[in-house]
């Protein structure tokens, strides 16, 4: 078998669109009648680059094609390089976006705003559950507005006892119970003192002159107050106060807290006291006149209580 001589069957025979190729159409191929064997189809079947693209109006007829079997047609030509033909480039594509021919990005200015709203959210979430929490606990942690004595300036006297405090009644003196010293002396002029017969010991206002209460019973070590009965008048007076030998605090503040004028010691009965620490058991507590005190009083009667109180 040939190349010229296939057989009995001819190429158009063989292969139905024999007419395209330029060999089949040398042969004598032609292309199929009625539109593809559709009824009443149109026929628009055209050679290879017979069609020119960009034209209106009804293509041009080619001319017939010939050529050798296995070389190229040098009619044939790329719709794209005749006149008026389709392109080979891309057209840029217009972008996306914004103004200014840039593309647009993902919306990160939407995401931070986002993001913002979300910890604002959270934040004032946290911020009113604290300040409920506060509100619920509040008639549990405010503190009371009145100061406690704690907080005073003054000492915190205390009225509670111990319970050997309690079950033995703490020593009291009168006047004639006293160990005198100086000057001082026993008297009863002056009406008012509560010492057994009215005494009291008067003529302290001399240096050197002294009573002192020899204290026992004490049933433990701790803070006590010494309660002093006396009477002045007109000016404040102070004395020293002493206590086991040693000199305790300041004077002994023996003021006219009834306010008596003119001498007369009858209305000026009143009281004073002071906190000494004591020992368990025997103590000895002494009032004098020293250098530069005041001691124009008369001394009715001395006891103890227990802890540090003013009346």
């Amino acid at each position: 078998m040939t190349p010229g001589n296939n057989g009995a069957s001819t190429p158009e025979d063989d292969d139905p669109f024999g007419y395209l190729y330029a060999d089949g159409q040398a042969n004598g191929a032609q292309p199929p009648s009625g539109g593809y064997g559709y009824p009443n189809s149109v026929n628009r079947v055209r050679p290879v680059g017979a069609r020119q693209y960009g034209q209106q109006g009804p293509a041009p007829q080619a001319p017939p094609q010939q050529g050798v079997y296995g070389q190229p047609n040098a009619h044939y030509a790329a719709p794209e390089t005749l006149p008026g033909g389709a392109a080979t480039t891309q057209s840029p594509q217009p972008a996306r976006g914004g103004g200014g021919g840039r593309g647009r990005g993902p919306n990160t200015k939407g995401l931070l705003i986002g993001a913002i709203a979300v910890v604002a959210a959270v934040v004032v979430g946290i911020g009113v559950a604290m300040i409920g929490g506060d509100e619920d606990k509040g008639g549990e942690n405010r503190a009371d507005a009145t100061p406690t004595q704690s907080q005073s300036g003054e000492p915190s006297p205390t009225t509670s006892r111990s319970a050997a405090a309690e079950e033995a009644e703490l020593p009291t003196t009168d006047a004639q119970a006293l160990s005198l010293g100086g000057s001082a002396a026993l008297a009863s002029d002056v009406e008012g003192a509560q010492s057994e017969g009215g005494s009291y010991v008067a003529n302290l206002n001399q240096p050197g002159s002294s009573v002192t209460w020899t204290v026992n019973g004490i049933p433990e070590d701790g803070a006590y107050t010494v309660f002093v009965r006396y009477s002045t008048t007109d000016e404040p007076q102070s004395m020293t106060l002493t206590v086991n030998g040693k000199p305790f605090g300041s004077k002994l503040n023996m003021d006219n807290f009834a306010r008596a004028e003119g001498g007369d010691f009858s209305k000026g009965w009143t009281q004073t006291y002071a906190w000494p620490t004591l020992n368990k058991g025997t103590n000895t507590i002494s009032l004098s006149c020293a250098d530069g005190d005041k001691c124009n009083v008369l001394v009715d009667q001395m006891w103890l209580k227990e802890g540090q109180v003013k009346k």
